[in-house]
């Protein structure tokens, strides 16, 4: 969160949820963590919302705002 530009989603697979079957979709999706919360694209369930969390997403802007989050 310290000026990153927010990266674009690629999706050079078509990921499908677990759930529905469906073909998962990129969505401004919003994030929350003690209290602290910020939105990203990431790929979603169209039918039931489930959220796909890429690595990439998990090790950087996810565990920055824990990073943040814990320092305080």
């Amino acid at each position: 969160m310290n000026g990153q530009k927010n990266e674009k989603i690629q999706n050079t697979v078509d990921w499908g949820c677990a759930r529905c079957g469906v073909t998962l979709a990129p969505k401004k999706t919003m994030f929350a963590y003690m209290g602290m919360t910020f939105s990203h694209d990431a790929l979603r369930c169209p039918k039931c919302g489930l959220v796909m969390i890429p690595k990439e997403l998990a090790d950087g802007k996810i565990a920055e705002v824990e990073q943040l989050m814990e320092d305080k």
